[in-house]
């Protein structure tokens, strides 16, 4: 497997190796891999040469190292494509995954400028401010915070927002929902954020924020979630255009 004749680098060799084995499912996630001294014994390899891979890996979201333990197959990231419109719960059973809700808060609050401007309404006007974690197969995923004109959806709930706000809107309130923009970046887990969604604080992860209209051009909702970086990751599809 390791060929030292080679010109690539012989660390790149083994990382392939192991990639390989994850993604054909050699090696679950959860399973402890053999420790860098099996590895450097197994394929006659310096033990530097195998941290170099096995951290190349850790950083890449592949394994994960639990202090005293060993180092283990991480779980597979979530791919989501960023086209369509879905909601998170559709999202996760699209995937063969259980979405879930935890409801952290769920109040009215006056809207601030910035949020007054986004969801066009006045400075002041009553907004349901709604903060939840979201997880898939009891996992956490993301913390998820979101503002919703009260005028425009009257008689939401906790209820209603421990499952899916989408459906509530469309099925029961028949109001379509028809286009949303969102940004996203990295960043790093503060400490609030870490607590919740089960990591250390300072982990990468990922900023989104969504703002979504209804059909007939009314802002419905701004949107700003925060992504666990080692679980989640968003596909892009870009086409040339013909000049």
């Amino acid at each position: 497997m390791i060929d030292k004749q080679s010109p690539i680098p012989i660390y790149y060799q083994l990382e392939q190796y192991i990639k390989e084995k994850i993604e054909k499912g050699e090696w679950q996630p959860g399973e402890i891999i053999p420790s860098e001294r099996e590895l450097a014994e197994m394929y006659d390899i310096s033990r530097m040469t195998v941290r170099q891979a096995v951290n190349n890996l850790v950083n890449d979201g592949y394994l994960i190292r639990r202090r005293g333990k060993g180092t283990f197959v991480a779980a597979q990231k979530i791919e989501q494509p960023l086209k369509g419109l879905t909601s998170f719960s559709e999202d996760m059973r699209a995937r063969g995954l259980e979405p879930g809700t935890i409801v952290l808060s769920f109040e009215m609050v006056p809207a601030s400028e910035k949020l007054a401007e986004g969801l066009g309404v006045t400075e002041g006007d009553d907004l349901y401010e709604v903060r939840r974690l979201r997880l898939a197969d009891g996992l956490p995923m993301a913390l998820e915070t979101l503002y919703i004109p009260v005028h425009l959806v009257p008689g939401l709930t906790r209820d209603v927002v421990s499952g899916s706000v989408y459906e509530f809107i469309e099925k029961e309130k028949g109001m379509i929902i028809g286009s949303a923009v969102q940004t996203l970046e990295a960043s790093v887990a503060r400490k609030v954020e870490a607590e919740h969604l089960k990591m250390k604080e300072g982990a990468p992860v990922l900023l989104l924020e969504r703002r979504t209209h209804l059909v007939d051009g009314r802002p419905l909702e701004v949107v700003k979630s925060v992504y666990r970086g080692d679980r989640y990751k968003f596909m892009i599809e870009m086409k040339r255009g013909g000049s």
